[in-house]
């Protein structure tokens, strides 16, 4: 059974950093795409970024290109979310999320598995 554990979150100022860590544990995760979604209250959960096997392919949306960089280290099974220049905004849960292919997409949907998330609260 695969787990992801989220960790990082808290509350900090505008301007501020933040680095999101997702270890996974049972499956193979130097083989899969992985993600970081967020959802704020009363909205969708949204794709923030994702990253394929190899590191080699990212996506980012158009509202943190430029403040945040998704990264992993497949031999800590650990996949990173550095989060720079923070705005009130980007105040969520935010979760990770893994497929059991090696392609990034986009749909929320088409993601296979998740972590319990973690709160990210950015005071103005």
């Amino acid at each position: 059974q695969v787990q992801l554990v989220e960790s990082g979150g808290g509350l900090v100022q505008a301007g501020g950093s933040l680095r999101l860590s997702c270890a996974a544990s049972g499956h193979t995760f130097g083989s899969n795409a992985m993600g970081w979604f967020r959802q704020a209250p009363g909205k969708e959960r949204e794709l923030v970024a994702a990253i394929n096997w190899s590191g080699g392919v990212v996506y980012y949306a158009d509202s943190v290109k430029g403040r945040f960089t998704i990264s992993r280290d497949n031999a800590k099974s650990t996949v990173y979310l550095q989060m720079n220049s923070l705005k009130p905004e980007d105040t969520a849960v935010y979760y990770c999320a893994g497929r059991e292919t090696h392609e990034v997409v986009v749909a929320v949907s088409r993601y296979d598995y998740w972590g319990q998330g973690t709160q990210v609260t950015v005071s103005s």
